[in-house]
């Protein structure tokens, strides 16, 4: 979105130091990711954005968004750099349907849930992107950052911007949704994740249920038919309501098959009509991912030939269900972007329907999960053995007697030996484990 320093400014209260007619298009918080023109936001965080300006400079910032003037690069000055992205945010939405296509105003589709919602963005901004031209958040740019940025990024003659929104508690989800108002909502799943801080599952369901709560009557909510909290929301809007799910739902995956490579064939039904998909993506619960995805872009207007094109081409973002063959041929399906127990027994279940001799799960901790902590990491144990894979649990004992500990990512490949065509390793855990490196080192062999 282009936008000028003098429309920067009045938006945001700040003070202009530079050219009123210089124009910045779009905006980052990542001196690294930084495109020539961009809007630098300096931020402050674990990490102070001020401290970064040098390199947005080089990078070829356009202007930045800062709280202290900066000699020699065009800026405005606020009191809260992270204030002033919120306002230019929401500025950036009212933009998209000041611009609109066609007579069409834009469809903003929010994403939520415990687990799925960013596979799920992904898997709609390919369904959408075939017929109408689309935005989506960046990898899981979900939260009061990652939001306006989303927005800011999107282009003017966007029609579809699809907006991940995640919460750490109540509230989280209702302000995301003042800001980018959404039109339609998808909540995937209601699971123990992030248990910690919000402190029961239910809490958890009100959190997320947020979402629809803000559609508007001419707005449509997306629910999993799968998951009885998420259903239990059509209660909770005003809104159309669209369910979903595999064998169940409006839009729904039926006959679900999975490859040698633990990609899913299903025929897609939906009220618009039907059709055959094969997903380049893995794993049985992306198929009930993509149902959800073809009925929310569905609702925004996306031709039915277009999604079951794009759900076909679509790819998720790093680090979800990889899978890697060596030149030994050990398989690795690399899930570590995250671990909560839901996403953790699906991906138990597809370690246990890849072809092998020899199956090994390396997880880490789930994080944040309070008081449920112990009782999950020994349900998850228990599930690995009931489906006959070897557990190696690093720098943890929570999984208990079920799991063999190791010290590190080193600790593992010493533990998992010489491996080969018969073998298949899963690799999964919490993002702050780091685990990732250890699905590069056995694809590197």
């Amino acid at each position: 979105m282009r936008l000028t320093l003098e429309e920067i400014a009045r938006v945001t209260g700040g003070r202009l130091a530079g050219p009123p007619g210089l124009v910045v298009d779009g905006a980052t918080m990542d001196s690294r990711a930084l495109r020539p023109g961009q809007l630098f936001v300096a931020l402050r965080g674990e990490r102070d954005g001020h401290d970064f300006v040098t390199e947005a400079r080089s990078s070829g910032a356009g202007a930045v968004l800062i709280e202290r003037k900066v000699d020699g690069l065009p800026s405005v000055v606020v009191a809260d750099s992270a204030v002033a992205l919120t306002a230019l945010g929401a500025h950036g939405r009212d933009r998209l349907d000041e611009v609109g296509v066609a007579g069409r105003p834009v469809a903003v589709i929010g994403v939520t849930g415990s687990v799925g919602k960013t596979s799920v963005k992904d898997l709609v901004a390919s369904a959408t992107a075939v017929s109408r031209r689309t935005a989506a958040s960046l990898r899981s740019f979900n939260n009061e950052v990652g939001v306006p940025l989303t927005l800011l990024e999107a282009p003017e003659d966007t029609e579809v911007a699809v907006i991940e929104m995640g919460a750490r508690g109540r509230s989280h989800v209702a302000d995301l949704c003042r800001l980018a108002r959404p039109t339609i909502g998808v909540v995937t799943a209601v699971a123990l994740a992030h248990t910690e801080a919000f402190g029961a599952i239910e809490e958890v369901a009100r959190a997320k249920g947020e979402l629809v709560e803000s559609l508007a009557p001419e707005g449509t909510a997306v629910l999993n038919l799968g998951d009885d909290r998420v259903a239990a929301m059509a209660a909770r809007t005003v809104a159309g309501v669209l369910t979903y799910g595999i064998d169940q739902g409006d839009v729904r995956a039926e006959g679900v098959v999975l490859d040698d490579h633990l990609r899913p064939s299903f025929r897609l039904v939906t009220p618009w009509g039907g059709g055959e998909v094969a997903l380049d993506v893995r794993g049985r619960h992306n198929a009930e991912n993509a149902a959800g995805a073809a009925a929310a872009a569905l609702a925004a207007g996306a031709e039915l030939d277009g999604v079951l094109e794009g759900l076909a081409a679509a790819t998720l973002s790093p680090w979800r269900m990889e899978l890697g063959v060596t030149p030994a041929g050990l398989r690795v399906l690399n899930d570590a972007y995250n671990a909560n127990p839901t996403s953790m027994a699906a991906a138990l279940e597809a370690l246990a329907a890849l072809e092998a001799d020899r199956r090994t799960a390396v997880v880490g901790p789930m994080a944040e999960l309070g008081a449920h902590a112990e009782a999950e990491h020994h349900r998850m144990a228990a599930l690995a053995h009931r489906l006959g894979i070897r557990l190696l649990a690093v720098d943890t004992d929570q999984y208990g007697p079920g799991a063999e500990t190791v010290a590190g990512v080193e600790g593992a490949l010493a533990a998992l030996g010489p491996l080969g065509p018969d073998d298949a390793v899963l690799v999964k855990a919490s993002r702050v484990a780091g685990l990732e490196r250890l699905a590069h080192l056995l694809l590197e062999g």
